[in-house]
């Protein structure tokens, strides 16, 4: 039976899996974690995986796909926190593989969709999918992602998007207020949406309310966020985002405002986004925050901005959202891909 070879690369670390491909969805064989600055390029990573995994799974991939923290154009990609340039046609030289293709980690979620088992999603808003209509996903983690689907024959074909780097635009006078703060602090010429709707913007949210309101540092969160800040993007950077969720969940009063605000402008986004593509084969939100907020996601406040689009609420009503809650969604959707490659 064929083997499939799925990876999904990032910056820090790199999962290669090993499927096979199974009848309603693939099925695994095998998985290794690496360190990705631990490699000179993928194509040794792979040698060695494949090498190691010969005398439990057997044989040669089939196909293979790859999905990499970059955008993809041409067939290449430059890693964005590795010295690392990716050509598909070269991996398939240097690797011995018949099929190989790269998709941003992101874009690769939606091959994976449509074969994600009940305990791998969850229901944020019922509504009516349409099979034949584009959808869209999205997803707040440290940056947001942003991709579309659009059905054909062959099947789903993912349409990756920058829409994360739009203009953010405020709806209140207190995100109009956040955003300047913003842009004065983070030294920017500009405050594009994921600055704000990501895990990340939840800490620039709460930064904002504590310099406001607490300006002697004197808050329990005071604390983390300073330190939190002085990290910058590094390694030793702490989880300010999850400890301003759980503030909240224990009744801070601060931290549940700056939720509610981020809530908001995230639910804001996603109804923009929903229009602008018509997504009426629903929308998916996946990214670190799905699963950790699930319950908020289904609060009103989100849910209100979502549909407060004026004249086009009823367009949006019908629409189901979905959260992705199974944290290997990326590979999986990587070895579906590489099933769809197989024809």
């Amino acid at each position: 039976m064929s083997l499939l070879l799925a990876g999904d690369i990032g910056g820090t670390k790199t999962l290669l899996s090993l499927w096979r491909p199974g009848g309603v969805r693939p099925e695994l064989v095998l998985e290794e974690r690496f360190i990705s600055a631990d490699w000179p390029d993928l194509a040794p990573m792979v040698r060695h995986f494949l090498a190691a995994a010969g005398a439990v799974a057997g044989g040669v991939p089939a196909a293979a796909c790859f999905a990499v923290a970059g955008p993809v154009e041409g067939g290449q990609a430059r890693l964005t926190n590795l010295p690392w340039v990716l050509d598909s046609d070269g991996l398939a030289l240097g690797c011995g593989l018949p099929l190989v293709e790269l998709v941003n980690d992101f874009a690769v979620l939606i091959y994976g969709l449509p074969h994600l088992d009940a305990d791998q999603t969850a229901p944020v808003r019922e509504g009516q999918r349409d099979p034949q209509a584009p959808l869209l996903v999205l997803g707040a983690g440290t940056g947001l992602g942003v991709a579309m689907g659009l059905p054909t024959a062959g099947g789903l074909r993912a349409i990756p998007s920058e829409a994360a780097h739009g203009e953010f635009a405020p709806r209140s006078a207190a995100e109009w207020q956040l955003k300047q703060w913003l842009r004065a602090d983070l030294a920017l010429e500009r405050v594009s949406i994921e600055r704000v709707v990501s895990g990340t913007g939840l800490g620039h949210v709460a930064r904002w309310l504590l310099d406001g309101r607490h300006p002697g540092g004197d808050h329990p969160l005071s604390g983390p966020a300073r330190l939190w800040s002085e990290a910058g993007d590094g390694p030793d950077r702490s989880d300010l985002p999850a400890q301003v969720a759980m503030a909240a969940a224990a009744g801070d009063p601060l931290a549940a405002e700056a939720l509610g605000l981020w809530l908001g402008a995230y639910g804001s986004v996603c109804g923009d986004l929903a229009l602008a593509c018509l997504s009426r084969g629903g929308l998916w939100l996946a990214g670190g925050t799905a699963a950790k907020l699930l319950a908020s996601l289904r609060s009103q406040a989100f849910l209100g901005p979502f549909l407060n689009k004026g004249r086009l609420r009823s367009t949006l009503e019908p629409m189901p959202i979905t959260a992705v809650v199974d944290p290997g969604v990326g590979t999986f959707s990587a070895a579906c891909r590489a099933r769809m490659l197989l024809g």
